[in-house]
């Protein structure tokens, strides 16, 4: 892969050909931004199977580390932990650095994979952590959310009341998920199909907003819609088969656009006002022929792959990160807060199997008592 604008590979793990043959290019002001807000991001291509971690080496130049993970999709990111979703597994990544450590003299963050939940291949989607400290993700599917079991594939914890069985059947597109206080309040769905992959004709109208508590359709008068979040009391979300960054009223469901993404767009963060918005290609004989498509050609332009950095406030999009060639697919987004330049260590990373870490104390052999 290559980079343009300062930007700069760090230890990557071996490439596979999307990657490869991928350049990625960084709006002007983005390391001086991106120096500013004091945090890194995270972003998924399911695409090339790749987590990329971006931030900011001491020499003030950004850092672009990525790792393969089979079929990476939703990602969420604590302090020192990650939860990805895979192809048929949640994975759980832990920083092993100490605050003052830092790794190769760079990264004040180096996340290792701890732990695999073999899951099957369920179609994770989003994924969080709640207040009691469980992964729940979206499992589309199935058409609910589920929690990890420590015996079954998963357990589930809440449908839609127009789902009437859970089967293996990909419904709705049950796809995003919005966090308020600690657990799940809304969750995005492209339709309220209760037939096998009957959201498939249901791509240009209806999709839905529901709130999780009470079961109530807050709105149906959206295009594909993906990543509900609740951010400073107000709810977002991506009315992708539109292209638009969007607040939704919860009471009423009234949609206000905030700003127009030139390409389908999955995955969404904030940090203060500014949000960060996963940009992909329409997929041909699949997500084109939406509004979207006729949108970006009155506006005269081409649709992107990439993250891109709205001001909320304006609507404006002030940078972004941009990946031109075989990649035109991402999935998923995530702001890391105090940490300024995370690296990580993948499945298939020659690091991996002599990289050791181990607790500083010895013992107890009991915990009886």
């Amino acid at each position: 892969m290559t980079e343009e604008n300062n930007a700069k590979p760090a230890d990557a793990a071996p490439e596979g050909a999307a990657a490869a043959d991928t350049r990625i290019e960084l709006s002007r002001g983005f390391a001086r931004w991106l120096g500013q807000m004091k945090c890194s991001i995270a972003f998924t291509s399911y695409q090339s199977g790749r987590l990329f971690l971006v931030g900011l080496l001491p020499d003030g130049k950004v850092s672009l580390h990525q790792q393969a993970f089979q079929r990476a999709m939703g990602i969420h990111a604590g302090r020192d932990r990650l939860y990805l979703g895979g192809l048929y597994q949640v994975w759980r990544l832990e920083n092993t650095l100490q605050p003052n450590e830092r790794a190769n003299k760079a990264f004040d963050a180096l996340y290792v994979p701890r732990n695999a939940q073999t899951t099957g291949d369920i179609d994770i989607h989003e994924l969080a952590v709640d207040a009691r400290g469980r992964c729940i993700f979206v499992n589309t599917k199935f058409s609910c959310l589920a929690t990890l079991s420590p015996r079954f594939g998963f357990k589930p914890l809440w449908k839609p009341e127009f789902i009437t069985q859970l089967a293996p059947e990909d419904r709705c597109h049950l796809n995003g998920m919005a966090m308020e206080d600690g657990y799940p309040r809304y969750v995005s769905a492209v339709s309220q199909s209760d037939v096998v992959s009957g959201w498939r004709e249901r791509r240009h109208e209806g999709g839905v907003l529901i709130d999780v508590e009470n079961d109530r359709i807050v709105t149906d008068q959206l295009s594909m819609p993906h990543s509900p979040r609740v951010h400073d009391g107000q709810l977002w979300a991506l009315d992708s088969g539109r292209g638009y960054l969007i607040k939704v009223d919860r009471e009423t469901g009234e949609k206000t656009d905030v700003a127009f993404c030139p390409g389908f767009l999955r995955g969404l963060s904030f940090a203060g006002h500014y949000a960060f918005v996963t940009v992909s290609k329409p997929r041909k004989n699949g997500f084109d022929g939406l509004a979207l498509d006729d949108e970006i050609k009155r506006r005269d332009g081409e649709p992107w792959c990439g993250v891109l950095v709205v001001d909320t406030r304006s609507g404006s999009i002030v940078e972004f990160i941009k990946l031109v060639g075989a990649i035109e697919e991402l999935f998923d987004v995530a702001v890391i807060r105090g940490k300024t330049c995370p690296m990580a260590v993948g499945t298939q990373s020659p690091d991996i199997q002599s990289l050791y870490s181990f607790e500083s104390e010895i013992g107890p052999l009991r915990t009886d008592g």
